[in-house]
């Protein structure tokens, strides 16, 4: 499919056909001298072999693929290609990302998520965060850095742009502070319950943030992960049986997320509402969230699809809208409720971070391994004494509350 005058792309990079002048094969930041390290002859080519490099990381290819199609959106709707794009550019870029006009052209103008072939799909759904703007041209600036060393490109315009400061903590202020939460829990507690739908976005809802908090996953591993992870194992010391949920998370690395009782009664709460046995059996396929139209009485032992991660955060982002909104109603400040506007499904997961590395109780390594930030062994029963403990530690000081 070809780009049409005053249009956005109406398919995924892969399935596009860019006219010739835009296609970069004449870019004037092309290198060509040397060897080149890939075969991509133009713009498109080039990007997507950069994207192949994160095959096996859905989320890190997702958020990548996003920045480097709404850069080439950007830059084909200004007449130029991607290897012509100068260090100005990618100023200016900077600046359109922080307020995308006209808005008509560029923001979704639905609040409801729309796919790809739907005409009012549009790159961004508002302004983006300075925080966000950051990362964006972190990403691309990887991208670019990446053509250059692949021989594509003559030079990264934007490694002319300042460095940011190392030991800068940009994630310090995601996270939700005790009131902040609170009013989000109630926003999920004063669901309505009148229908039997009702009361399955009610239990879905409870259950996606025991999930993002409690055990502070990502929503790409509530996506990629089953009921049949979750399973139980004798303590080393007492014999005592403890639940777990083994995680296949960023970057391929698995780990054992402590699955407190609090977390296994929510877990049978839920199982419960979609008419399925309390605990989960061994190897069970069915994903960790529902559709809401699915049941067991009907399903005739047929298992949904994962949900796709845009869809649980369309579900985390209007749980929080409705906090917000709840939090205005109770005569806080706007300030607050304007960051419970902007949170996010990894916003919990700082949480749930901030809250553990900030008890007593807990160990930083207890926070590390819990959270993935490092891989870990789970063969040797050294590492499982070590297991035990941090699963008595977290499931003593983490809870969620209902």
């Amino acid at each position: 499919m070809e780009i049409a005058e005053n249009q956005l792309i109406p398919v995924e990079l892969d399935a596009l056909a860019v006219p010739e002048p835009l296609s970069g094969r004449d870019g004037t930041n092309r290198c060509r001298t040397g060897t080149p390290q890939i075969g991509a002859d133009n713009d498109k080519d080039a990007v997507l072999a950069w994207l192949r490099r994160y095959a096996n990381s859905p989320n890190t290819l997702a958020n990548a693929r996003r920045e480097a199609e709404r850069l080439l959106l950007w830059a084909w709707d200004r007449g130029k290609p991607l290897s012509s794009l100068t260090h100005e550019d990618f100023l200016n870029y900077k600046l359109f990302l922080a307020d995308p006009q006209p808005a008509e052209r560029w923001v979704m103008q639905t609040k409801q998520k729309v796919g790809r072939q739907d005409v009012r799909w549009r790159p961004f759904a508002g302004k983006l965060s300075d925080a966000t703007i950051r990362l964006s041209m972190t990403i691309l600036n990887s991208m670019m850095s990446w053509l250059v060393e692949a021989g594509y490109l003559v030079g990264n315009p934007l490694a002319l742009s300042k460095s940011r400061r190392k030991g800068t903590q940009e994630s310090v202020s995601r996270y939700l502070e005790v009131d902040l939460w609170d009013v989000v829990k109630e926003a999920i507690a004063a669901m309505p319950k009148e229908t039997p739908r009702d009361r399955a976005f009610y239990a879905r809802a409870r259950w996606l943030f025991t999930l993002l908090f409690l055990g502070g996953l990502r929503i790409s591993e509530v996506v990629g992960n089953t009921m049949g992870d979750f399973f139980m194992r004798s303590d080393s010391q007492t014999g005592e049986q403890r639940w777990w949920l083994n995680v296949t998370g960023k970057g391929g690395k698995v780990r054992n997320v402590t699955a407190s009782a609090e977390m296994i009664a929510e877990l049978g709460e839920y199982r419960r509402a979609l008419g399925l046995p309390e605990r989960p059996s061994q190897g069970e396929r069915s994903p960790l969230l529902f559709p809401v139209a699915w049941h067991a009485d009907h399903a005739r032992g047929r298992l949904p699809d994962p949900l796709t991660r845009s869809a649980i955060h369309g579900m985390v982002k209007d749980v929080f809208e409705d906090a917000s909104n709840r939090w205005l109603a109770k005569g806080k400040s706007q300030e607050q409720a304007e960051k419970l506007k902007k949170a996010s499904a990894h916003w919990l997961r700082h949480t749930a971070s901030s809250r553990l590395a900030n008890h007593k109780d807990v160990g930083l390594h207890h926070v590390r391994d819990t959270l993935g930030h490092s891989s870990l062994s789970t063969t040797s029963i050294y590492v499982h004494s070590e297991e035990d403990a941090r699963h008595a530690a977290v499931s003593g000081a983490h809870k969620i509350g209902w």
